[in-house]
């Protein structure tokens, strides 16, 4: 029997991570994300005394950045785009679901 470590991270609107970490989960590197940031693709915690720390939701966002850079084969512009489209389909769909909700629904 092989066992098997797996290293989880507890993301919550608590949690920070420094910018070598959110490097180290999204696969990006720390250029990549000061590129996004510049960009203002990514933002930093701006509560947190150090500049660069973030909220550990953001790894969600990072870990979607690489995965449209690698898979689209985006530069980072086109990745910043990318995000920002999506960013604004889900609060559509958010929107389009509190609508919804509102209707009568026949059984």
């Amino acid at each position: 029997m092989t066992a098997l470590l797996v290293e989880a991270v507890w993301l919550n609107d608590i949690a920070l991570c420094s910018l070598d970490e959110l490097a180290e989960f999204s696969g990006l590197s720390q250029d990549e994300l000061a590129d996004l940031m510049a960009i203002g693709a990514i933002e930093p915690d701006r509560s947190a005394a150090p500049a660069h720390v973030f909220p550990a939701q953001t790894i969600v966002l990072a870990r979607t950045a690489r995965r449209l850079r690698d898979d689209f084969e985006l530069d980072i512009h086109g990745v910043a785009m990318a995000l920002n489209l999506l960013e604004k389909i889900h609060a559509l769909e958010t929107r389009l679901a509190a609508l919804d909700a509102k209707l009568p629904h026949l059984p």
